[in-house]
């Protein structure tokens, strides 16, 4: 028996040096690159490529099956002379045996110098598509029809292949470059300067993986610096792969950031179950230059239309700041808006849309509640619900422009001389405005409203817009289509409220707009001082209006006004102007007595001020103004020419009685004077309201010769009475005075 173990020894040791001495003549004595025609020939019959062997071959055959190819290239056979890979040198080695039981064993893995260069041409066909397909043969014999196939007995389902057991020590590619393009749309990707380099690669182990690679594409103009580092675990049995400590990093430059950098890095655990079909980013944090970020994110159905959940945290961080720093800097505002803005939210969605759900977002002082949602990322249909606390609007209004500023200037420098002249009660009137109170700066962006797909609803325990301070505000709103509708804009106004509704048209080149508002017991004067303007007028003002117009600039639109329009002031005042007085200086006349001096008070309290307006081209006509003093009615009618902010108004004043304290005995109200209507004649600038009033004193002389007339014609009948007495009948008397009154 030990006989027969030795002779086995033996044999089996013969066989080892037989093996060895025929692996060393195969590598010593074989040379593989005397056969490159022939390598070249099956590369054409089993992948349909052209390879192109340029440098030697190297190989080993036992107990390490190793290969070497230096300057090496591939392309298809349908374009020979043009390779779509080369590669420097490619070496690796793997073991015999193992391979018998399909695993593969392999020592280092390099590759040096390898570029890829693929190409899609005008028809959308890739220049790599063709590998692997057999050429196609043309054949115009006839065939005789082939009979048909015997069905095969049925057999037993097989087990599935197990999947080929990986075992490499690891794996190294030095300055490789990609290049991808497509003439069809003209568009150009590049990797170049790839390197990486990973620890062993075997199932269900950590393989470290560094990869540098720099990026750039042509639109837009756009290059990166990317790094990527992390340990890869796999377990292709279970189709689950797992990415731990994962850390992209890098650079971004290119025309969209405007000549800025943008530094960025996201980090965490990634997840990628294929049987499941979900993946996972856990841990998830992500910076690019001041803006940081924490959250995690979940998707499932991969194998359908991927569903996505998690949740979003930024931290506080300077938004201006962030986007000057990435070369989208934004429009003009207010010093320290947008210098504050934090955000949390859960999140969903798909590939083609968003949510952001249980949205807390703070901007400045303020913080939203609500959601917003890009329904459709490609038709940017964007919706919004959100809950303000308190929102300052102006703050984050574009920048007036000098244009505008020096319409604004030119009017208040004709308001002021208007005013100067009204400073004496009989100076004459001002002269009507002339000047456009109105910009002609572009004020719609209409290229962008036709693209709008969006429905918002807001709302705000208090929004300041235009500097008014709006409790309780609500804005809804919808776009489509370049048309948008303002469904309400609605709020608490100091005493009052308001709500504003209407529609703009930007489909044509000349938008359309139309607007209904309604305005309740709001203080006029609290309005105007809003806006910096000395306010003319006091008073509850409550108005109704129905307006259109078209233009894309404040001038335009005001031009091009019309519509109706009924207002009412009520428990008012009108500011620096006496209307008793200016009626006292005609009694005075009239009376034959200067008055003794100035009066006491300089305004005129009316208990109601109303009219109806019908605008058209920017003039509003109002054929019914009425205004209730006390002693006093006041009839008037004129024209508001919105264009250039002035007004000319004819009114008459009606003396009911000595209802008024006039202290002045120079105007005492004789009861000759009660029922007269007394002209006033108001013309000037919109914002001196009453002070552009003065008494018309033509009407004063027809006045004053009516008065007179009406004096001698009352002595004639009194003499009369006392000729006549009693010799002539009631009815001959009356005949008689009658002639005296035409």
């Amino acid at each position: 028996m030990k006989a027969f173990g030795k002779i086995l020894g033996l044999f089996i040791l013969g066989l080892l040096l037989i093996i060895v001495a025929l692996g060393f003549a195969l590598t010593h004595l074989f040379d593989p690159n005397d056969y490159k025609d022939e390598i070249r020939q099956l590369a054409r019959e089993k992948a349909n490529v052209e390879l192109t062997l340029n440098g030697d071959i190297g190989w080993s055959l036992f107990p390490w099956l190793g290969l070497e190819l230096h300057d090496a290239r591939v392309a298809t056979l349908t374009a020979p002379d043009q390779p779509f890979a080369d590669v420097q040198m490619l070496g690796l080695s793997v073991r015999v045996l193992p391979l018998l039981r399909r695993q593969v064993q392999m020592s280092d893995v390099r590759v040096e110098g390898l570029n890829l260069m693929l190409h899609r041409d005008e028809q959308g066909h890739g220049n790599w598509e063709d590998i692997g397909k057999p050429p196609a043969v043309a054949s115009t014999e006839q065939k005789p029809d082939a009979a048909p196939a015997p069905t095969p007995e049925a057999s037993k389902p097989e087990r599935p292949s197990q999947p080929i057991k990986l075992d490499i020590d690891s794996l190294t590619v030095n300055n490789a470059r990609v290049d991808y393009s497509d003439a069809r749309k003209g568009r150009t990707f590049t990797a170049e300067s790839i390197q990486l380099s990973t620890g062993p690669i075997r199932e269900a182990s950590d393989i470290p993986i560094k990869l540098t690679a720099f990026l750039s594409t042509n639109q837009p103009v756009v290059r990166a610096k990317t790094e990527l580092v992390g340990e890869l675990r796999m377990d292709r049995v279970l189709k689950r792969y797992q990415f731990e400590d994962m850390r992209l990093s890098g650079e971004v430059a290119g025309e969209p950031l405007q000549g800025k950098i943008v530094t960025f890095s996201a980090q965490g655990q990634l997840l990628v179950d294929l049987a499941a079909n979900i993946a996972e980013w856990n841990s998830l944090k992500f910076s690019a230059n001041q803006l940081r970020a924490l959250g995690e994110l979940r998707a499932r159905d991969l194998d359908k239309t991927p569903q996505i959940s998690g949740g979003l945290s930024i931290a506080q961080l300077d938004l201006r700041t962030f986007f000057d720093n990435i070369g989208q800097p934004l429009p003009a505002m207010a010093d320290g808006a947008l210098s504050k803005v934090e955000m949390v939210t859960r999140l969903s969605g798909t590939p083609t849309s968003v949510v952001l759900d249980g949205l807390n977002l703070k901007v400045d002082d303020s913080t939203f509640t609500g959601r917003i949602a890009i329904d459709d990322f490609a038709k940017q249909a964007l919706r919004v619900q959100l809950k303000g606390d308190t929102f300052d609007a102006d703050r984050y209004r574009p920048a007036e422009s000098e244009e505008s500023k020096g319409a604004k200037a030119a009017r208040k420098s004709e308001v002021q001389s208007g005013e100067a002249a009204a400073v004496a009660g009989d100076s004459p009137l001002p002269e009507q405005p002339t000047k456009a109170a109105w910009s002609t700066a572009r004020l719609l962006p209409l290229e962008r409203l036709r693209t709008l797909d969006v429905q918002a609803d807001l709302s705000f325990g208090k929004l300041t817009l235009d500097k008014l301070p709006i409790q309780n505000a609500a804005l809804k709103t919808q776009a489509l289509g370049g048309v948008i509708k303002l469904d309400t804009l609605s709020g608490d106004l100091y005493s009052g409220n308001f709500e504003v509704k209407g529609n703009l048209d930007a489909r044509p080149d000349v938008p359309a707009i139309n607007v209904q508002t309604r305005v309740a017991k709001v203080p006029i004067e609290r309005v105007l001082e809003s806006q910096g303007q000395t306010p003319p007028v006091r008073g509850l003002l409550t108005l109704n209006s129905d307006l259109t117009g078209k233009g894309n600039s404040e001038k335009t639109l005001i031009d091009s006004l019309n519509g109706t329009a009924s207002f009412a002031l009520s428990n008012g005042v009108l500011v620096n102007a006496n209307l008793e007085q200016q009626l006292c200086r005609g009694i005075s006349v009239l009376n034959r007595k200067p008055l003794a001096g100035e009066p006491r008070a300089k305004d005129t309290p009316f208990q109601q001020l109303n009219g109806n307006l019908v605008v058209r081209n920017g003039v509003a006509s109002n054929p019914d103004l009425k205004v209730r003093i006390p002693g006093l009615t006041v009839n008037g009618n004129g024209d508001v020419d919105l264009r250039v902010l002035g007004m000319n108004y004819r009114v008459g004043i009606i003396v009911e009685g000595d209802k008024s304290d006039m202290p002045d005995p120079a105007c005492e109200i004789n009861p000759r004077f009660v029922g007269i209507e007394w002209p006033v004649q108001c013309r000037g600038p919109l914002e001196l309201g009453a002070k552009a009033c003065r008494l018309d004193k033509d009407g004063i002389g027809q006045i004053a010769a009516k008065l007179a007339g009406d004096r001698i014609s009352e002595k004639l009948e009194d003499k009369l009475d006392e000729k006549l007495g009693d010799k002539v009948s009631p009815e001959l008397k009356d005949a008689l005075k009658g002639l005296f009154k035409r």
